[in-house]
């Protein structure tokens, strides 16, 4: 499971850069044709079409445990009673969905759009075990392990959890199938219904997310998924996402100001440089970390963002990165992969103010977001 884990992971960075490619010149192309132009819905159909082969590589990162997270400090009661509708409709009729939350529930870290897929993923599950109906129900409570304590084929640590219970009256899992549910590609539906990576996908996001997932099932009795994640004690203001600004910041022509762009892929380089003078930045190239550092060595050339990509040939992102602001402290700086965000992270301290941008990205998100770093806000 972990080597298939990493080949999916892989094909997904490498498909991101693909999809970057692709949406970042249809973009591109947008720009020079207005709405009413004829080849502007051939366009759109292009980027839609991209945007759905994106959510698909998102599935495989998800099963791969590389995808890019956004976590902050959240009340499940909050997601769960914004879901209720959606959820409801996803149901019908002959489903009653039901919800007991603790009053008192703690707070969890977790991404609430990937949380969202997760108990979306299991109530449809859910529903399709009972095509005659019944009942769906949600439970939230708070869980104290005083002991390391055995689940199934796992061992939670002692702890603080927030456990949520999806629980049906269906027609149960046999105890053989039972071991394999959240296999890639693995289902108990048949041709045509299902495609096996709805648990998969959401196995790979609460455990990336720090959690646990587990399933009782008795054949002709129903199935139950139980989720525990670490408590967290309610964040500080500073901790909490702050809203995505509405539309894209336009980079501010009367300042003079200079990108070094680091991107082993032609294609996504070509695109990027070119979305990046669109806005009035002048843009300096580099195809490798060492070509970087090469442009870098002149102290006559002035930098004010480094924009570059996270694995690379050679030397990778974040080592460049840290070498070139020894002489030039004062850089911003914006990491790109398709990857997710911690992979540069783990066992190294963090490039202080240093942004984020996930592949596949559009031409607004890249230029907005080097407007935002030369404007100080990160």
């Amino acid at each position: 499971m972990q080597a298939i884990g990493q080949l999916a992971g892989g094909i997904a960075h490498d498909f991101n850069n693909l999809l970057t490619a692709i949406t970042g010149h249809c973009d591109l192309l947008m720009l020079r044709h207005d709405k009413a132009d004829p080849d502007y819905a051939d366009l759109d159909q292009i980027s839609q079409n991209a945007n759905r082969a994106a959510a698909l590589v998102r599935q495989l990162l998800a099963f791969s445990r590389k995808q890019t997270l956004k976590p902050q400090i959240m009340d499940l009661r909050d997601t769960l009673s914004e879901l209720t509708h959606l959820l409801n409709r996803l149901v019908g009729e002959r489903i009653v969905l039901t919800f007991d939350h603790d009053p008192a529930l703690r707070m969890i870290h977790a991404d609430r759009r990937q949380l969202e897929q997760v108990i979306m993923n299991l109530v449809v599950n859910a529903r399709d075990a009972m095509p005659e109906g019944g009942d769906i129900a949600i439970c939230t409570d708070n869980l104290r392990l005083e002991a390391r304590t055995e689940f199934g084929r796992a061992t939670l640590p002692a702890g603080d959890y927030v456990r949520v219970q999806v629980c049906d009256q269906g027609c149960g899992i046999a105890a053989d199938d039972l071991a394999k549910i959240f296999e890639p590609f693995f289902t108990t539906k048949r041709t045509g219904e299902g495609t096996g990576l709805g648990l998969s996908t959401a196995y790979g996001i609460v455990k990336q997310t720090g959690g646990y997932i587990f399933c009782d099932s008795t054949p002709g009795e129903g199935s139950c998924f139980s989720l525990f994640f670490p408590a967290h004690d309610r964040g500080n203001p500073e901790e909490v996402q702050a809203p995505a600004p509405s539309g894209p910041i336009r980079a501010r022509r009367d300042v003079e100001a200079t990108v070094l762009l680091v991107e082993d892929e032609a294609p996504v380089r070509a695109f990027a440089s070119r979305a990046l003078k669109l806005q009035g930045f002048d843009v300096l190239e580099a195809a490798c970390a060492e070509d970087a550092l090469s442009l870098l060595a002149d102290r006559r050339l002035v930098v004010d963002v480094f924009v570059t990509d996270v694995v690379m040939p050679g030397m990778d992102g974040p080592a460049w990165v840290r070498t070139a602001l020894r002489d030039r402290p004062g850089t911003k700086v914006i990491f790109m992969s398709g990857y997710a965000e911690d992979i540069f992270s783990e066992g190294r301290p963090p490039v202080p103010g240093a942004a984020f941008l996930a592949k596949p990205f559009s031409l607004s998100d890249l230029t907005a977001l080097v407007a935002r770093q030369l404007e100080g806000g990160g």
